[in-house]
């Protein structure tokens, strides 16, 4: 498998793309103006403890207090086990924690007391005494040396992790990151014993060191850079991180890296409800606050054998689509996933290898519980930013997220109830001129004025109509009100022998012969227009009604 990192970078953020075998798999974006906060560290102060949470709230100079749980309070529990974190914390108490999870939508962020100071090759835990070797190294023997590293480097007191990139590299390379992670907490308690409460105690570094640090091992190919700033900094960062990496560091000096790469095009894709896959068959994909659900349909894919050999070669090439896009879209929490129904239980099993086999390719650790009894899979994965979708949009105005509104019949009728309500305002006027959207106008007034009609009769009005683009579909305005011979003298927007140019929209639905224009919602009705829909022409007002007037074409 081929595969390469992209970094673009622009005057307002950098993104940083992964693809396998030339496919968009992750895409981590930091703005200049907001960058990211996990791994942040802080002196904070206990604001609030709730026993019945089992949890505190700590300042840490946030919009939102962080959330601290019992679990993450690196503290001796009682003789029982077990203990109340009143017992543990008190309010205004000074308390230094680690950000672990950012803010989302109304939720702060998530602190805990067991720090983690991450380099190269090692993890420092300078609050507890604990060596770990990373489950990526698999072969015994090498975990085992790295071990016995480990326990002779590890600092009296604390805990050293041994990271992948450590795999092969002997004691004296490791000593090196261990020296400089044990340096850089002493200076964070340093700055810990002075300065105000809540701060910063340390930032980690930004996304372009992350990566170098973090994920370019020697398994990628390519790390490919379109800045050329950006790229030296990345040569000379490598020159003390792994410089025998630094020729696979490559200059982008065309126009628009993900686009040539087919980046963006992959974005817009990741960012919709519907994905097909190559078969014919598509997934459609329902992100909730606190789950996501997944449904597998055939789609255009009719198979070519038998009906239980389509529904299994559609759920395995699902489940490596899903897979996918589970790591892009950046899913966390719990995802319930609809496979299509199969009765052969090694199918199943079959698919759900394929699955687990796929999300061994993903760092965010995941949890694939199993099918229920209503054929369900079932899965966790583990949340600690914001997902794909929440980074790069926002809540529709209109439908308020849902991706639905009310249909246009909907919004007539709503706004017919508030005609309704108006006419109860104004109880002394004859005549209401009422300003509403022009995509319901015509609807309001119905075929031949019919709808209005039936409206002036309920509010006992002479009611008229006039369409304006800025007023929301579900409002209705009053723009005058008065006696009946003034308002329609306001209302029309037209007058008899006035010339004017227009677009005839459509025939009329009586006599095609002639074209509908409408004005304001107001409609047109001009004579043997209707062979010129779709083009604009000058017509000569001839006669004026309540709710249309007639023209005919100017010569």
């Amino acid at each position: 498998m081929e595969k390469e990192f992209l970094i673009n970078v622009s005057p307002s953020e950098t993104r940083m793309a992964v693809l396998e075998d030339g496919r968009l798999v992750e895409l981590s974006i930091e703005s200049f103006t907001a960058q990211r906060q996990i791994g942040n560290i802080y002196r904070g102060k206990v604001e609030n403890v709730l026993p019945g949470m089992q949890a505190a709230f700590i300042d840490i100079g946030m919009e939102k207090n962080a959330f601290l749980f019992i679990d993450d309070l690196q503290q001796e529990r009682g003789e029982n086990g077990f203990t109340s974190i009143s017992d543990l914390l008190r309010e205004g108490q000074e308390i230094i924690v680690q950000l672990v999870k950012e803010p989302m939508g109304n939720k702060g962020a998530r602190v805990v007391t067991n720090l983690t100071i991450p380099g190269r090759y090692l993890v420092l835990m300078p609050t507890v005494d604990y060596i770990g070797i990373s489950r990526r190294i698999e072969d015994e023997k090498e975990r085992e040396r790295l071990k016995k590293i480990a326990t002779h480097l590890k600092p009296e007191g604390m805990g050293l992790i041994i990271r992948t990139a450590a795999e092969g590299l002997q004691e004296e390379d490791l000593e090196a990151d261990r020296d400089f992670l044990f340096n850089l907490w002493q200076k964070i308690l340093k700055k810990a014993r002075k300065g105000p409460t809540p701060s910063l105690l340390f930032h980690d570094h930004d996304l372009l060191y992350r990566i170098l640090r973090d994920l370019f091992t020697k398994e990628v190919d390519r790390l490919i850079i379109d800045d050329r700033s950006t790229y030296e900094k990345a040569l000379d960062l490598l020159s003390g991180l792994s410089p025998h990496l630094k020729n696979k560091v490559k200059l982008f000096t065309g126009n628009s890296l993900f686009s040539v790469y087919g980046v963006e095009h992959q974005i817009e894709q990741a960012l919709q409800r519907k994905i097909w896959l190559d078969t014919g068959a598509y997934l459609v994909f329902d992100q909730t606050e606190a789950l996501t659900v997944v449904d597998v349909n055939t789609g255009k894919f009719t198979g070519s054998t038998c009906l239980e050999d389509t529904v299994f070669y559609t759920n395995l090439t699902a489940a490596k689509e899903i897979a996918r896009q589970v790591r892009l879209r950046n899913i966390g929490g719990i995802i319930i996933i609809d496979f299509i129904d199969m009765s052969d239980e090694s199918s199943r099993k079959q698919v759900l290898e394929c699955l687990a086999a796929e999300l061994q390719k993903d760092k965010v650790k995941t949890n694939i519980l199993g099918f229920t009894s209503l054929g369900l899979l079932e899965m966790t994965r583990k949340k600690t930013r914001p997902s794909l979708r929440e980074q790069l949009q926002q809540a529709c105005s209109c439908c308020e997220g849902t991706g639905y509104k009310y249909s246009l019949e909907t919004q007539t009728a709503r706004t017919e109830r508030r005609i309704m309500e108006l006419g109860c305002e104004y109880p002394k006027a004859e005549a209401l001129l009422i300003g509403v959207n022009t995509a319901i106008a015509a609807l309001l007034i119905g075929p031949g004025g019919a709808r209005l009609a039936l409206l002036e009769k309920m509010t006992k009005k002479s009611l008229f109509i006039r369409g304006k683009e800025e007023i929301p579909l579900a409002e209705a305005r009053i723009i005058a009100t008065g006696d009946k011979e003034y308002i329609q003298t306001t209302a029309l927007p037209v007058k008899e022998g006035e010339e004017l140019e227009v677009e005839i929209l459509e025939p009329h639905l009586n006599n095609p012969l002639d074209g509908i224009a409408r004005l304001e919602g107001y409609i047109i009705d001009i004579e043997n227009g209707g062979c010129h829909v779709g083009q604009r022409v000058t017509v000569k007002i001839e006669k004026l009604f309540k709710t249309y007037a007639k023209a005919t074409i100017a010569h």
